[in-house]
């Protein structure tokens, strides 16, 4: 019997949200609320999903890396890498988790925008791939710690094509002001070509370009794509050769009903077209090509469970319905009103009758998750699942107000385990130490 399906989730005869073909109750009920779950088997199908796309619409060899900000844990560190990624690093803690799963250090591409000395020391120890590089200041010290230890280190630079996409400011990376990369738009990504080409403890693979976040149209990504292209036309005369090409992730998914991202499939197909015109019309060799999803490979799988306690009516303005979690463990709606879909999970196929305002327990008036919630009547108790939160939720997470963290888990097949432990008012103080009164206050 074919199951109806609420963003994809399948849910059961008696109304019940099945998430990796686990109960949401049951699940609830077994680890408590708020409770981040993983849909395995939607994180491994995004995974293939990308890197088959690459294998058939390439016009060389490619690979694709999971942008493990999205959500770096052992756990989808592992997945990443057992369906045929890389990954993405951006920190010395994405660097020891990703090691941590076991994935191999010349599988990382490391990025970041201010890499500290440590950082750059400890990612030439243990042998990332590739170092993206941001700036000149990272172009010197990377150089001279690379030629330190008797090394050259493998770099791409990141450059920025002046493309601004339709999508929040904050999550915009690709534009004329933006902290990241070297400007197309001006001289200095021919100069730092020209100072990484001289550099002898650098070696020069390639350029790297990010436009931003949560995009839902491919056309920005081909632009970028064509000007990228162009500029390592424009390079050659500095006998510089591109033989990697790394355009970044950022595509889009689901929130809302409304959205329609493109497949990953279509994305990767109408992208990889434009680069193969595009080194064919610029008479270049063919580069290795990446690609970077994040949110696109566990966004979707992630679902976040809550369950109500308080709900304040204002006749003639609004309903806040509370749940247990908000801001510090999702804090994207506060950052950049990111917006969301919520059923309640154990009446998932009921339709909606109220809009409410599903609101977190913070102690901030901003603290709402979802500020129009269609909902069927709610009541306190019932559980609420809130849909496509695998990705920047528990990796931007916090203990503000002192919450613990909540738990992460992976489901499959009818059942789930932990990934991530709850954490517990102990590990809120465990780096907390008591202030050593001085002998003057003593004696007062």
């Amino acid at each position: 019997m074919q199951l109806p399906q609420r963003f994809g989730f399948d849910v059961d005869p008696s109304g019940n949200l099945l998430i990796g073909g686990a109960a949401a109750a049951g699940l609830a009920a077994r680890f408590g609320t708020p409770l981040h779950v993983l849909d395995e088997a939607r994180v491994r199908a995004n995974c293939r999903a990308y890197v088959e796309a690459l294998r058939r619409y390439a016009p060389g060899p490619s690979r694709a890396l999971f942008a493990s900000k999205a959500l770096c844990i052992v756990a989808t560190c592992q997945l990443a890498y057992d369906e045929g990624m890389g990954l993405d690093v951006v920190s010395i803690g994405e660097i020891y988790t990703a090691l941590q799963a076991r994935v191999p250090a010349d599988a990382l591409v490391f990025h970041g925008s201010n890499k500290t000395p440590e950082e750059i020391a400890y990612g030439l120890e243990v042998g990332v791939g590739r170092f993206v590089v941001d700036n000149e200041y990272e172009l010197g010290l990377l150089d001279r710690f690379a030629r330190e230890r008797g090394r050259r280190a493998d770099v791409l630079l990141r450059v920025t094509p002046g493309i601004e996409p339709h999508t929040h400011r904050a999550i915009q990376t690709g534009g004329v002001d933006s902290k990241f990369g070297f400007g197309l738009l001006g001289p200095d990504a021919e100069r730092a070509v020209r100072l990484a080409l001289d550099a002898p403890g650098l070696r020069l693979r390639g350029l790297h370009c990010h436009i931003g976040s949560q995009i839902l149209d491919v056309e920005p990504f081909l632009l970028a794509a064509r000007a990228v292209i162009a500029f390592a036309a424009e390079m050659r005369g500095a006998g510089f050769v591109m033989d990697e090409l790394n355009l970044g992730g950022g595509l889009g998914i689901r929130y809302r009903p409304e959205h329609e991202p493109p497949a990953p499939a279509v994305f990767v197909h109408d992208l990889m077209e434009t680069v193969r015109d595009s080194l064919a019309r610029h008479r270049l060799p063919t580069p290795t090509v990446y690609l970077e999803p994040g949110r696109s490979i566990v966004g979707d799988a992630g679902v976040t469970l809550y369950t109500v306690g308080a709900i304040k009516a204002i006749p003639g303005v609004r309903t806040y319905v509370s749940v247990d979690g908000g801001m510090y463990e999702n804090p994207r709606p506060a950052l950049y009103d990111a917006r969301y879909t919520a059923v309640v999970a154990t009446r998932a196929a009921e339709p909606p009758s109220r809009r409410v305002a599903l609101a977190g327990r913070c102690c901030e008036s901003g603290d709402v998750l979802i500020w129009e919630a269609d909902l069927p009547e709610v009541r306190e108790g019932d559980l609420v699942a809130v849909f496509s939160t695998g990705a920047y939720t528990y990796s931007m997470a916090s203990n503000y107000n002192r919450y613990p963290r909540p738990a992460v888990v992976c489901a499959r097949d009818g059942s789930a385990q932990i990934v991530v432990e709850r954490e517990t008012t102990a590990d809120l103080v465990r780096h907390d130490r008591p202030l050593v009164p001085s002998p003057a206050a003593r004696a007062r």
